[in-house]
């Protein structure tokens, strides 16, 4: 079952004099004002209580009292066995089971009693200790309500302790809800064993304390990890600032600075909280190497905006110069290209710029070559007639080659020529150029048929052959009258040397046409 607030006090409550508090006795109101006790008894009326739980909003189960004779009283208590928490972990419901708690065997011990005038005491070690007075109803309905306050108190040690048992929470938090427990206790203006709830509380507070101390532990470790992952990130933002910022991507840079801030933020958040004056020598280094980035960025932009300012100057001149040139048409081609070689040398004035500053200047060159490619269209196409006309004269000129008179020859080949440069130049080139390959080719084969006839007919080189031919002449009769006189001495030697001699001398004669 969930634990639900305690139910208002039945509507036939007694009534509460006129100041709406019930009288309290001398003792009370001074143990009351030493303990700070906000529920007291002097300060509830019946019929407007309702129990308030630990800080986590979780409402205490109802203790109800039922007295079958003044010697025996039954306290219906609760055990927590489950707590639901929401999101942010606050408590929102707790799971109860009901318990019967009896009290001590013996009519003569309960916990509590009242007295005739509605003085209700509880029972502790030392003795009986006034906790109020409820002059204006039952013996019953006082006990009941200040059972109550003792259920009240005993749902919130249940709690902490079942918190304690779950995890989740410090130790040190649960330290400080149990030093606030132990404040209610002292003196609580309630009805039951107050010295079990005391022990409980001081038994989990040794549990806690020894927690505690391991939790600062942990804690002093993460906060060292804490400390080591900040100054790497110093580190690297230092290492960023202690660069040539002519050396730096930017781009990059800027990227990796704002990560390191990121991260920085992250363990902030996210981590342990570091000494205050460890975690503002970190900063200050981290927040100065920020600095000194975003200095040399601003310097580097600032430098790199002034000479993009310059190049887009020169490029706008270019540009101007280049549209001047479009009446001149292809005649302007020449100075575009001289433009264009200085465009290659201005420098960039920026991604945007140049783009703009290039379709500009380009539209320009396009608008010259344009009329290029207009004249060219023209030409080519009153050039049809002109390659059908060397194309016959290239027909003609095939005689060249199947002549065999070489004087002859030359003069159809030159009559062809002659003719050919009357045609004139045609369009497009690739196909003037063809022509011409072929052409070339016939006049290159006649040439050689010339020197080769020159060659043969030249009367120097004929002087020369003809003293050769009677140098190998008188040689080879020499050498036959050597053979012959070997032979007839039979020296076979002087036959192998005479012979092989006399057939070089042969060839010799022969490749000279004797």
């Amino acid at each position: 079952m969930t634990a639900a607030a305690d139910p208002q006090p039945e509507t036939d409550a007694p009534e509460l004099p006129e100041n709406g508090e019930p009288e309290t006795t001398p003792a009370e109101t001074a143990a009351a004002d030493g303990a700070a006790e906000a529920d007291a008894a002097t300060d509830d009326a019946p019929a407007t209580e309702a129990s308030e739980t630990e800080a986590d909003a979780v409402d205490a189960a109802t203790v109800k009292t039922e007295a079958a004779d003044s010697e025996a009283v039954e306290v219906e208590a609760v055990e927590i066995v489950d707590v639901v928490e929401d999101a942010e972990g606050d408590v929102v419901a707790v799971e109860v089971t009901e318990v019967v708690a009896e009290a001590p065997a013996g009519a003569d011990e309960p916990w509590g009693r009242v007295d005739d005038d509605g003085t209700v005491s509880v029972r502790e070690a030392g003795g009986w200790r006034v906790v109020g007075q409820y002059p204006d109803g039952s013996p019953e309905e006082a006990l009941a309500y200040f059972e109550r306050k003792y259920a009240d108190l005993a749902s919130e040690v249940t709690l902490l302790e079942v918190r304690h048992r779950r995890g989740g929470a410090s130790a040190s938090d649960l330290r400080a809800t149990a030093r606030t427990i132990n404040g209610k206790l002292e003196g609580a203006a309630a009805v039951g064993d107050l010295a079990s709830l005391v022990a409980r509380v001081a038994a989990l507070t040794e549990a806690l304390t020894a927690q505690s101390e391991t939790e600062a532990v942990a804690a002093r470790e993460a906060v060292d990890e804490a400390v080591k992952a900040r100054t790497e990130l110093v580190e690297k933002a230092e290492a960023l600032a202690a660069r040539d910022p002519r050396t730096v991507q930017w781009k990059q840079a800027t990227a990796e600075i704002n990560g390191l801030f990121d991260q920085w933020q992250s363990q902030q958040q996210n981590g342990p909280r570091l000494p205050k004056s460890t975690a503002q020598q970190l900063w200050k280094r981290f927040r100065d190497a920020r600095a000194t980035v975003d200095k040399h960025r601003r310097a580097f932009y600032a430098e790199l905006d002034e000479a993009h300012k310059g190049v887009r100057d020169r490029k706008t001149r270019l540009v101007e110069k280049a549209e001047a040139l479009a009446p001149k048409g292809e005649d302007g081609i020449p100075a575009y290209r001289d433009l264009l070689d200085e465009w290659k040398t201005a420098g960039r004035a920026g991604k945007k710029v140049d783009d703009a500053l290039w379709a500009r200047f380009k539209a320009a060159g396009d608008a010259l070559y344009g009329a290029r490619v207009e004249r060219e269209t023209a030409d080519a196409e009153a050039s049809r007639e002109k390659i059908e006309a060397k194309r016959a004269l290239l027909d003609e000129a095939k005689a060249v080659g199947d002549e065999r008179d070489i004087a002859k020859a030359r003069s159809i080949l030159t009559g062809i020529q002659r003719k050919w440069d009357e045609i004139g130049r045609i369009f497009p080139r690739d196909a003037e150029r063809s022509l011409d390959d072929e052409l070339r080719r016939i006049e290159n084969a006649l040439r050689g048929r010339e020197d080769a006839d020159w060659k043969r007919n030249d009367p120097e080189q004929k002087a020369r052959a003809n003293d050769m031919t009677r140098q190998l002449t008188d040689a080879i009769q020499k050498l036959e009258d050597e053979l012959a006189a070997a032979k007839k001495s039979g020296d076979k030697k002087a036959i192998a040397q005479a012979t092989d001699a006399l057939e070089a001398r042969k060839s010799w004669l022969k490749a000279l046409g004797g």
